[in-house]
């Protein structure tokens, strides 16, 4: 028997796949340093205006996900993608670096649309027990996308040694792919037609009004819950710019990075689809399940980010000869396995903010807002994080503050996960915006 299209788990594989398509080919384009360009300048600003404008729309997200339902929430969002990529494409001809750098502030906001509506999708549509299990099948899928842009990239570029900008033809895969992807979000279900196996409906709020929407996105800054994850929601992309711009970018040879980001991109499959496994483990209740988690993530990152400051003693900003090659041997592999527990570390932390989020509610109009108020702080940190890099920070002074932010997320996450309860409770102070005006609107 084969899966409906309007349960659980086809629309969380869907939007595995559209994200496969789009923030895949960008995660692989990102991790190359700078877009794949040799002048990061216009790549790291880009990044600048992508991440500030994700901060500011991601808040705003969860309200318009609420009204315009995930569909066409995703499609918007996704054609930012395009248009991103195709602005990388039109800089290798015009060196029209500001045509860049507003597409990707017009990524941001859409960027801010469709992972408001993924996560909302990833985090409430699942049963409690499989919430877990539906975040790591989505982030395998998810990250095979930025493993088939690397591989893509590393085939084109494998004669090229030295470093130099990403020629036409893999601008023009990535954009083909983003636009599949962007087709592919029109499939969707609306919520109020997805189904579990048994016929139970999920859970869903009617849209008050915009007023209400916007006082219940701006109450998140007064709950407990939001406010103790912020420093970890803070860290969760803080260290790309560090990892993709100075260790895979500066670095190494432009083959050698599509390479590292192959087996970058592939660690966070494994990363990921272990860690969910042991969320969802039901020999224990849940809050220990989240103890565990939080112990495994602390101890790997800690050992990762150490291991980190030895690499990163090897090389200053004026002593760096880049353009290491994997043809190196031996000397090339210790940077590699340093790289790809990188990798490994993101999607255990980003699985355990997804699944600790998902823990505190079933509805998912309210997980839309937590899901934009996660994607709201964590676009803050990495707009912040890249105006960092692109200002010529110390690579040592870069690579601390990412560990420092790692080490200041624990004790928030520690006093949430000792409150977690075997099931959700759903009555949130979201749940007051009802008061604020009787007229209620649905989905359309």
């Amino acid at each position: 028997m084969g899966i409906r299209w309007n349960s659980p788990l086809a629309q969380v594989i869907a939007v595995g796949f559209i994200c496969f398509c789009c923030p895949g080919m960008f995660n692989a384009l990102n991790s190359l340093g700078g877009g794949g360009q040799v002048d990061s300048k216009v790549g790291q600003n880009a990044n600048v205006a992508l991440y500030t404008c994700f901060a500011i729309f991601g808040l705003l997200a969860g309200a318009i996900h609420n009204k315009l339902g995930p569909k066409w929430t995703i499609f918007i969002g996704c054609a930012t993608y395009v248009l991103y990529a195709g602005s990388l494409l039109c800089y290798n001809h015009t060196k029209n670096g500001a045509f860049t750098i507003a597409a990707g502030g017009l990524l941001g906001v859409g960027a801010g649309l469709l992972w408001t509506a993924q996560g909302a999708i990833m985090m409430a549509y699942p049963r409690e027990q499989d919430k877990g299990k539906f975040i790591g099948y989505f982030w395998a899928i998810f990250n095979a996308g930025a493993v088939l842009g690397s591989v893509i990239a590393f085939a084109i570029n494998n004669k090229v040694v030295v470093s130099e900008n990403l020629g036409d033809p893999t601008y023009i895969v990535f954009i083909s792919l983003m636009a599949i992807g962007t087709l592919i979000a029109l499939s969707l279900c609306p919520p109020t037609s997805v189904t579990h196996s048994n016929g139970d409906k999920i859970q869903i709020q009617a849209f008050p009004t915009w007023k209400g929407e916007v006082i219940a996105v701006l109450k998140l800054f007064l709950d407990w819950r939001m406010i103790v994850l912020i420093p970890m929601f803070l860290s969760s992309n803080w260290f790309y710019s560090y990892q993709f711009s100075t260790v895979n970018g500066a670095y190494f040879s432009t083959r050698t990075q599509s390479l590292n980001n192959i087996f970058y991109w592939f660690s966070q499959i494994g990363g990921s689809w272990t860690f969910a496994r042991v969320l969802d483990y039901q020999g224990v209740n849940r809050k220990t399940r989240s103890l565990w988690g939080l112990m495994i993530i602390t101890g790997c990152f800690v050992a990762t980010w150490i291991g980190g400051i030895f690499f990163q003693k090897g090389f200053t900003k004026s002593t760096l000869k880049g353009g290491h090659d994997y043809t190196e041997g031996a000397s090339y592999v210790g940077p590699l396995f340093l790289y790809m527990f990188y990798g490994l570390n993101d999607a255990a932390w980003q699985t355990y903010c997804y699944w600790l989020m998902g823990a505190l509610s079933n509805d998912v109009t309210v997980l839309s807002r937590y899901a934009g108020f996660y994607k709201c702080i964590q676009s803050s940190g990495a707009a912040i994080a890249w105006r960092t890099n692109a200002v010529g920070t110390p690579y040592m002074t870069e690579l601390i503050i990412c560990f420092a932010l790692l080490i200041a997320s624990l004790p928030g996450a520690l006093f949430l996960t000792m409150r977690i309860k075997d099931h959700s409770d759903d009555v949130t102070p979201e749940h007051d915006i009802q008061k604020v005006d009787e007229k209620q609107e649905t989905f359309v």
